[in-house]
C-alpha cells in the first residue's frame, strides 16, 4: 500500500466515523509544500452534501483520524484537510522502499490483458520523423503498463496490403537492384517506387500494367505474392535495425494482409445483422440514430444541416478498406488474445476514423475499452511540420544518427578521457535517449518544436541531465573501499533536503499507475526530473563520504534509492543510462 493510499484508508474510517455511514474520499498529493505532503477537501464536498459548515466538519473528521506514527493533520482555507507525513514515517517507508524489487508500484493491472497497437509504418517506405511520437509513446505506454502488472502485447500493425505494391512489382521486375536491395532495402524499393511513379506519368499505359500486376496480387498470383513477401521480408529487416536501435520491441507484426481472408465475412456478416447497407454500389456502416447528432461520428454538420458521414468498409469494386481491416483486428484481438483493452497510439488526424470504427465495434458486440491515444505534430523551426529543405519528411534515420553524432561532440568536449567503443556506446545512450526524452516530456497532444541545442543539453529539462544525474550517484559508489549493502542500512532523516528526497521517493509508486489514467508519459518525466533535482539538492546540503555513521550508511542508502528509481523511471520511458558520461 502506498503512503497515499494509507492516508485514503484511514481518512474513510474517519469519515465513516463523523457520518455514521461508509464513506471514502480521495488524497492528493499537495500542491503548495508549504501547506502539507498531501490534501484533501473531502469535507468541503461532504460539508455541501451535508449542508454544513466545512470547517467545522473538517475538525470533526480530524477529531476522528487515527494518525499515530503517520502524520499531522490541520485545517486549512475553506476547509482543506492537509496532511504532514513525519519524519520518522518518511523513514520507515524508504526502508521498505529499499527492500523492495517494485520500488513501492501496486501491480494494478494484474490480470488484465492489453494490446498496444503502435508505431505501424509502411513496407517499403522509411520511418520518417513523423514515426517518432507513435513508435516513442506507444514503447513507453506498453513498458509502464507491463511494469503495473498488465499482460502486454505490443502489436505492429504494419502497412504491408494496398495499391502501392502493383508499382513496386512492376519496378521490381524492370528497374531493380539487386546490390543497393542487398545494402539497403528500403532505400532501393522507395527508390525503385519513385522511378515507377515518374514513369506513369510519361507514360499512362505503365500505370495500366502496374494496376493490372496489384489485380493479379489480390488475386493470388504465386510469382507476384514472392515479389510482395520478398519485399516485406526486407523491409522488416530494414525496420529491425531501426527497432533494435531504439530498443523497441514487439510480440506480433500482424499486419493489413493478416486479415485478407476475413474481410469478405465480415462485410457480409455486416449486411446480415443490418449494421451497414448497400450504398451506389458500395457497403457502408451508417448512423444507428441512438447518439445525439453532435456525438454521432456518423454524422456531419454542412451548410445544409446535419448529414450522413458514412464509414465504407467495401467499395464498389470490390475493394476493402481501412476500417474493414480494424475491425478484423478488433475482433481477433478479442477473439484470440482475449484483449480487455486496446490502445492505438495514432496521430490526431485519424479522430474521426477511430470514433466511427468503436461506435460499429459496439454495434457488433466487441466490447472492450477502446482507446485512440492521439497525438500532435512535431515542428521545425518555422513552426511547420518537420520537413527537409526539398520538402520531404525527414527521415527518422537520419534524426538518430544526427542525435548521436551532435551527442559524441558534446560528451568529447566534456570528458575527452572517454575514447573508444565506450564513448561511441555512450553518444548512442546518450543521441537516443535525448531524442525519446524530448517527446515523453511532452503533452502527447502538444505540438512542440524540434530543437537539437535544447534536446541535448547537460542542464534543464533533457535526458542528459537525467543521465548525468544518475552517472553522479554511480560515482560515489566507485568510491567506497567495500561493496554498500543499502537493505542493511538505517535510515535517518533530519534535514529537509533529505525529508524532500524521500518525499519525492515514495511518490514513484503513486504517480506510476495515475499515467495510464489519461495516457501521460509526461507525468513519469516530470516526476524524474523532480527527483533529480530533489537529489541534486540534497548531495548539496548533506555531504555524504564525509559524514560520520550511522548518517553516512543512511544518506548513502538513500542514494542507492535513488539511482535504482532513477534508472527504473528512465528504463520505462525506454531510456538507458550509462555508467560513465
Amino acid at each position: 500500500m502506498t503512503l497515499l493510499q494509507e492516508l485514503e484508508s484511514r481518512l474513510a474510517a474517519a469519515l465513516t466515523a463523523t457520518l455514521g455511514e461508509p464513506t471514502t474520499a480521495a488524497v492528493t498529493a499537495a500542491a503548495d509544500l508549504r501547506f502539507g505532503d498531501y490534501q484533501s477537501n473531502a469535507a468541503m464536498v461532504l460539508a455541501k452534501q451535508q449542508k454544513t459548515n466545512p470547517r467545522a466538519l473538517a475538525q470533526q473528521i480530524i477529531d476522528h483520524l487515527e494518525l499515530t506514527g503517520l502524520a499531522t493533520a490541520d485545517i486549512a482555507g475553506p476547509g482543506f484537510i492537509n496532511f504532514r507525513i513525519l519524519p520518522e514515517a518518511y523513514a520507515a517507508r524508504a526502508v521498505a522502499l529499499i527492500r523492495d524489487e517494485r520500488l513501492g508500484v501496486p501491480a494494478t493491472g494484474a490480470g488484465k490483458t492489453v494490446v498496444v497497437d503502435f508505431s505501424a509504418p509502411n513496407v517499403a517506405k522509411p520511418m520518417h520523423v513523423g514515426h517518432i511520437r507513435s513508435t516513442i509513446i506507444g514503447d513507453s505506454l506498453a513498458r509502464i503498463a507491463r511494469f503495473l502488472g498488465f499482460k502486454v502485447i505490443a502489436d505492429n500493425h504494419i502497412g504491408d496490403w494496398g495499391t502501392q505494391f502493383g508499382m513496386i512489382i512492376y519496378g521490381w521486375n524492370h528497374f531493380l537492384d539487386e546490390a543497393a536491395l542487398a545494402e539497403n532495402p528500403i532505400q532501393e524499393l522507395v527508390r525503385v517506387y519513385r522511378q515507377v511513379n515518374a514513369a506513369t506519368k510519361e507514360d499512362p499505359a505503365v500505370l495500366e500494367v502496374c494496376k493490372a500486376e496489384l489485380v493479379k496480387l489480390q488475386a493470388g498470383d504465386p510469382e507476384n505474392l514472392a515479389i510482395w513477401q520478398k519485399c516485406i521480408e526486407v523491409s522488416k529487416a530494414g525496420l529491425q535495425k531501426i527497432y533494435d536501435r531504439l530498443d523497441v520491441k514487439f510480440d506480433f507484426w500482424h499486419g493489413e494482409s493478416y486479415y485478407n481472408d476475413k474481410l469478405a465475412g465480415i462485410v457480409e456478416e455486416f449486411l446480415e445483422k443490418g449494421l451497414a447497407r448497400e450504398s451506389n454500389g458500395a457497403v457502408c456502416i451508417f448512423s444507428d440514430g441512438t447518439k445525439p447528432l453532435e456525438q454521432d461520428p456518423f454524422k456531419v454538420h454542412k451548410e445544409e444541416g446535419w448529414t450522413d458521414n458514412p464509414a465504407l468498409i467495401r467499395k464498389a469494386d470490390g475493394g476493402f478498406l481501412y476500417a474493414t481491416t480494424d475491425l478484423a483486428t478488433i475482433q481477433f484481438r478479442i477473439d484470440e488474445w482475449k484483449a480487455d483493452h486496446i490502445w492505438y497510439v495514432v496521430g490526431v488526424p485519424q479522430q474521426l476514423h477511430f470514433r466511427q470504427l468503436f461506435d460499429a465495434a459496439a454495434r457488433w458486440g466487441k466490447t472492450g475499452d477502446f482507446q485512440h491515444v492521439e497525438f500532435g505534430s512535431i515542428l521545425g523551426d518555422d513552426r511547420k511540420l518537420m520537413r527537409t529543405r526539398t520538402g520531404e519528411n525527414v527521415g527518422l534515420v537520419e534524426v538518430l544518427e544526427e542525435a548521436v553524432e551532435r551527442a559524441a561532440k558534446a560528451i568529447a568536449e566534456k570528458n575527452p578521457d572517454l575514447q573508444g567503443e565506450e564513448a561511441a556506446q555512450i553518444a548512442e545512450t546518450v543521441g537516443i535517449g535525448a531524442v525519446k526524452f524530448a517527446e515523453l516530456s511532452q503533452g502527447r497532444l502538444t505540438d512542440y518544436v524540434f530543437s537539437w541545442d535544447r534536446m541535448l543539453a547537460l542542464h534543464g529539462d533533457t535526458a542528459p541531465y537525467l543521465q548525468n544525474s544518475y552517472v553522479r550517484i554511480r560515482a560515489i559508489f566507485r568510491k567506497l573501499d567495500a561493496p554498500f549493502d543499502a537493505t542493511t542500512a538505517e535510515i535517518h532523516l533530519n534535514e529537509p533536503a533529505e525529508i524532500h528526497l524521500v518525499r519525492l521517493l515514495v511518490r514513484f509508486g503513486e504517480v506510476l499507475p495515475t499515467i495510464l489514467e489519461d495516457f501521460r508519459p509526461n507525468l513519469l518525466a516530470n516526476y524524474v526530473l523532480e527527483l533529480a533535482r530533489a537529489f541534486h539538492s540534497f548531495y548539496e546540503a548533506c555531504p555524504v563520504l564525509k559524514s560520520d555513521e550511522p548518517i553516512r550508511s543512511s544518506r548513502l542508502a538513500l542514494c542507492e534509492l535513488t539511482s535504482r528509481t532513477l534508472k527504473q523511471g528512465l528504463n520505462l520511458l525506454g531510456i538507458d543510462v550509462p555508467e560513465r558520461m
